[in-house]
């Protein structure tokens, strides 16, 4: 506690506050662009950071990091774009929410959950280092291919809709997935001679094309526009979900930041599959799952809660380690580096006053961010008011540029045109979209597991089940499974139109 009242100390000099503020600003307008990302922005900054402050310029990057999170969610719950990919889920039942005339709830609670993982989150990394780091180092190839599969296994049997059709979009997501050069070998895979896809499909165009350009062509569709508009409310209240919204988002959330801080721990987790295995357990915990995709406060609540969790999770191993959790909390590696900063047990003690501060400047920023969007809410619902004539274009717009500046060449926009089709007909004939993008975040991550396990092992499979771990979560998978092969109830379709 002294330490971090040290922090607090660091954080709160006025320079210091106007860069986290900055941070935060720039975090939550990055994340209302779709397919920027902070990857891109962390990356174009990272110049520009060069003559701070090194203290200064680490809570600015970092602020940007976890306040994406929060801008994503604007226009997942208002558009049903995916703002950052983290946000996919929220466009489920945040969507619905806002057709049935609930946007301002739903912001608010996504508002309110999106503080309360990030504080939490904060109060994690400072006080459960050490048994944290102890679960990461055991988990090795083998324990992830086995984790990826259970995650997959999990989330296809709590689902929407049939079973088959689930699979099917699982089976799609991975084959997408393996689209480029092979990780090991470097040789094409599935391009079909076409350069543009050598490196693969970019995430920010497959989920735009699929949530972004597929609804506007379902936007086009209709004879009126389907949004209930509410009456703008005299008073911030206005905007605050009712006495049940709030009693089914409490538990939901309660879930989602614990859930998404260990998933966002791992390396390879992040908020995307955080935001997956979270609208999968609040859907198994549901009274009614019925409603998931009809507008559910849990479908939205969990997700929201779990990816923001995650966000915070992931600098733990980056802080305490030195450990990248993902390709963002890799760049912001280099940018401790390039400061002259070794991430790891030594900052604590060699640098206490940058690693105290950074933790410290976190329990700020998340604040700010509450203060920051919370009165916005009133004015990113007019959005809803913007005639569809005009809502349509704006919409394309904001897609293309999300694209255009995630990939940076005119194939991701084609990439994302093609998968617009693609969506709208899936989303015509009852598929589940998000199982599709669950399937394609961790097919790369599953595929390069199995691989390296067999390398360590000369080709053996008893690799995977050479640790409980990886028995335990093997176990697991083949039980969901057999699971899925029993009758069971019918549940709505997630993608409702």
């Amino acid at each position: 506690m002294e330490q971090l009242l040290h922090g607090f100390a660091v954080v709160m000099t006025p320079a210091n506050l106007f860069f986290c503020l900055v941070g935060t600003l720039l975090g939550t307008i990055v994340g209302i662009i779709p397919g920027l990302g902070p990857l891109t922005t962390i990356a174009i900054l990272l110049p520009v950071t060069y003559k701070l402050d090194v203290t200064s310029a680490l809570i600015m990057l970092s602020g940007i990091y976890y306040g994406v999170a929060y801008g994503g969610t604007a226009t997942s719950v208002l558009l049903r774009i995916p703002g950052e990919a983290s946000s996919v889920v929220t466009c489920i039942d945040g969507y619905a929410m806002a057709r049935k005339g609930r946007a301002g709830a739903a912001l608010t609670i996504a508002a309110v959950g999106s503080f309360v993982a990030g504080t939490v989150g904060t109060i994690g990394i400072s006080y459960l280092s050490p048994p944290l780091a102890e679960l990461v180092f055991a988990f090795g190839p083998a324990e992830y291919a086995a984790l990826m599969l259970a995650g997959l296994a999990a989330v296809t049997y709590f689902s929407s809709g049939s079973l088959l059709k689930s699979l099917l979009m699982a089976a799609f997501g991975l084959v997408l997935g393996c689209v480029g050069k092979d990780p090991m070998t470097l040789e094409p895979r599935l391009t079909f001679g076409l350069t543009g896809l050598l490196d693969g499909i970019e995430l920010p165009a497959l989920a735009i094309g699929l949530f972004g350009l597929s609804e506007i062509l379902l936007l086009a569709r209709r004879s009126q526009s389907s949004l209930k508009m509410i009456a703008p409310p005299r008073s911030l209240l206005g905007f605050l979900p009712n006495r049940e919204e709030t009693r089914r988002s409490v538990a939901p959330v309660a879930r989602g930041t614990v859930l998404g801080f260990l998933v966002g721990v791992l390396p390879g987790g992040g908020a995307v599959i955080a935001s997956f295995l979270s609208y999968a357990l609040e859907k198994k915990f549901a009274k009614q799952p019925e409603e998931f995709g009809r507008g559910a406060v849990e479908g939205l609540a969990g997700p929201e809660t779990a990816n923001n969790a995650a966000s915070s999770g992931s600098l733990l191993p980056l802080l305490c380690m030195g450990l990248p959790a993902n390709a963002t909390t890799a760049v912001l590696l280099n940018a401790f580096i390039l400061h002259g900063v070794a991430p790891g047990p030594a900052m604590m003690t060699q640098q206490p006053e940058i690693f105290w501060g950074l933790i410290a400047s976190m329990y700020v920023g998340n604040v700010m961010l509450l203060v920051l969007n919370l009165p916005l809410i009133g004015l990113m619902i007019r959005i809803l008011d913007v005639p569809r004539a005009y809502l349509g274009p704006i919409i394309l717009l904001f897609c293309m540029i999300g694209v255009y500046s995630s990939v940076g060449d005119a194939s991701g926009v084609l990439i994302a045109v093609v998968f617009g089709f693609v969506g709208y007909y899936l989303r015509q004939h009852g598929f589940n979209l998000g199982m599709l993008i669950l399937a394609f975040v961790l097919g790369p991550i599953l595929e390069r597991s199995v691989r390296q396990a067999l390398n360590i092992s000369d080709g053996e499979f008893g690799v995977f089940v050479a640790s409980p771990i990886s028995i335990t979560l093997l176990c697991l998978a083949a039980a969901i499974l057999l699971l899925g092969l029993w009758p069971r109830r019918p549940v709505v379709n997630t993608e409702d139109d």
